[in-house]
């Protein structure tokens, strides 16, 4: 009677042995000095974290439970290596691009304007990277990987931000990568919690859907995205889409990418071209009802359709670029084009170059020159791969950023 019992406790003490589990501890620490022209007290220097990446310590634990399934889990936790804190602000501050703040004074009485800045101030307040402070903000999940696939919970990039950054020549790092000429507002969701993730990869061919509950969150509702991609030989192909509602649980900021690159000569060549649109831009729907009692309910609305039409986007993201690895030596040369589609024409371009230099194998020191050309209400500020840029002095100011840094990898 007691056989089965006996057999069972050996086959889980067999089990237990087999299993193979590993605790990964990795980190990078990018820290430099940058000049950024344009901005309101003209050029502006400063110590940055996040140069080409974001600073970060990370956790990574892998446990092989055999028969091609393994538990895995990663935990990263933002830095900012010049203040030793968590979050970080743009250059620029709480300012709004011109074309929300003058929309929003447009036909009010001079002795309401005030109640327009107050909004407008509260508004810009939330502009920055991690300001809640939320300790594993750049990834927080555990995953299941098994023979048809992988299901991973927790907080996580975004499979259209996957598609970005894979066919970004820059790879996300610096002022020259692809999404900072659309980052105020932001063109993508790079990363989303409350997500569940299902992964599957079969030679060069990778997919992946996910969908993110908004559970009760005041500013944010669901999100849902997909994307495909294949890597060939010499060359790779990828298409990616995220779609979310806002806090009413209206249609909100949706975007769509394809992109591909291809060896050529001695690098490789990258392009990427994708859409934006948001007619009902997140977190401002509470607006009007928080300065109803000073300017009444119709003048309340008034002003929040202005700002939230002064944050609505419908726009092109058009991407060229490439990148030469020799030896010690990595060169990106790229152009990036926002072309705003709606009556603000907010158009911003990006081009410039960064080089790399490696003295080992986990450092680097690096070198970029980026130039942002505003036209229309276009008013884009470059910022890092660590921070946000910002705005410009006013709508139509250029801006150019030059960045010196060192980066260690671990």
């Amino acid at each position: 009677m007691k056989q089965p019992f006996v057999l069972a406790l050996l086959a889980t003490a067999s089990a237990a042995a087999c299993a193979q589990s590993s605790v990964t501890l990795y980190g990078v620490v990018d820290a430099g000095v940058t000049q950024t022209s344009g901005l309101r007290g003209g050029s502006v220097k400063q110590l940055v974290s996040g140069i080409m990446d974001g600073s970060r310590f990370g956790v990574r634990v892998n446990e092989d439970l055999g028969g091609g399934w393994r538990t895995l889990v990663t935990l990263e936790h933002r830095l900012e290596a010049d203040t030793g804190g968590v979050s970080n602000r743009p250059p620029s501050g709480s300012q709004l691009p011109d074309r929300v703040a003058q929309a929003a004074r447009l036909g009010l009485p001079t002795a309401l304007q005030p109640v327009v800045t107050a909004v407008g101030s509260s508004i810009g307040a939330g502009i920055g990277v991690n300001l809640p402070g939320g300790f594993w903000d750049r990834q927080a999940f555990v995953g299941l990987v098994t023979p048809v696939g992988a299901v991973l919970a927790g907080r996580q990039y975004t499979p259209a931000y996957e598609i970005s950054a894979t066919f970004d020549t820059l790879g996300t790092q610096s002022s020259l990568a692809a999404g900072q000429v659309a980052s105020l507002p932001s063109s993508f969701d790079i990363r989303v919690s409350n997500a569940l993730q299902y992964r599957i990869q079969l030679g060069g061919f990778t997919a992946s859907a996910m969908a993110a509950a908004g559970e009760g969150s005041a500013s944010t509702g669901r999100l849902l995205g997909a994307m495909v991609m294949y890597k060939g030989k010499g060359w790779s192909v990828g298409l990616g889409h995220n779609t979310r509602e806002n806090e009413r649980g209206a249609k909100s900021l949706t975007g769509s990418l394809l992109g591909a690159t291809v060896d050529l000569g001695p690098g490789r060549l990258y392009a990427q071209v994708g859409t934006v649109k948001d007619d009902n831009p997140t977190g401002l729907s509470g607006i009007a009802a928080s300065i109803t009692p000073t300017v009444g309910a119709t003048t309340a609305g008034l002003v929040q359709a202005a700002f939230i039409n002064g944050f609505r986007q419908d726009g092109r993201l058009a991407h060229l670029g490439y990148k030469i690895e020799t030896g010690v030596h990595t060169i990106y040369l790229a152009t990036t084009q926002y072309d705003d589609k709606r009556a603000a024409n907010a158009d911003t371009r990006s081009f410039g170059v960064a080089y790399s230099y490696a003295l080992s194998k986990r450092t680097d020191i690096n070198a970029v020159i980026t130039r942002f050309d505003n036209s229309g209400l276009g008013q884009a500020a470059p910022g890092g791969a660590g921070y946000l840029g910002g705005v410009t002095a006013s709508a139509g100011t250029d801006s150019t950023s030059v960045a010196l840094g060192i980066r260690h990898r671990f």
